[in-house]
């Protein structure tokens, strides 16, 4: 029977690569990656922390500077559109998720109301302890052309957090954090998506 016969270069360089090939394994796995200085990391560790409850956040609602301000004539100064900022701190030290457009809805009693709503799917906000977030708002005064008379004016509205069912409810003040009233028509507040602030801002 005629004896078979395998290239002795062919193995050589098959086995070469095998060992090549598990060496790079051992090295790939025992790797350590090291960020550099000023880039970006796509490690997340906050996405892990459990969502922002209501109970667990301090709220302020308040008009933007130069809202709620009227003139000598008694009118009120500004533009057809109004601002507003809705902020919740956390109140513990341990982190929590912000995943969301919060709830808001101010109401004259049983009657009219008036819901924030927000555009598209934001993305979620990883609050540390004691850090804030705010939601800018945007909505129509009553008077201005066009406002219609659907309208509400409360100093006060209720507010609850992404994804939870008990909300509270948080006074209105204005730029100086005096009391003020929120007088808004039309069927929603434009919500800007959530960012992070500064605690109290």
């Amino acid at each position: 029977m005629p004896a078979t016969t395998r290239p002795a270069g062919g193995l050589a360089a098959l086995t070469a690569g095998l060992t090549l090939a598990a060496g790079l394994t051992l090295t790939a796995c025992d790797t350590t990656t090291t960020a550099t200085p000023g880039t970006a990391t796509t490690a997340t560790p906050d996405a892990t922390a459990p969502p922002c409850r209501t109970a667990a956040l301090t709220w302020t609602l308040s008009l933007l500077d130069g809202d709620g301000v009227h003139g000598a004539d008694g009118a009120e100064r500004g533009g057809d559109r109004s601002g507003a900022r809705l902020t919740a701190v956390n109140k513990g030290s341990g982190a929590c998720l912000f995943a969301g457009y919060p709830g808001l809805a101010i109401h004259n009693g049983k009657a009219d109301g008036i819901e924030g709503a927000g555009s598209g799917r934001p993305a979620a906000v990883a609050l540390p302890g004691h850090a804030a977030v705010s939601v800018d708002l945007r909505y129509t005064r009553r008077g201005t052309p066009g406002a219609g008379t659907w309208c509400v004016r409360q100093h006060e509205a209720a507010v609850t957090a992404p994804h939870d069912t008990h909300g509270t409810v948080v006074p209105v003040t204005d730029a100086h954090g005096k009391a003020a009233v929120l007088d808004a028509c039309g069927e929603t507040i434009a919500m800007a998506p959530p960012r992070r602030t500064g605690a109290g801002t």
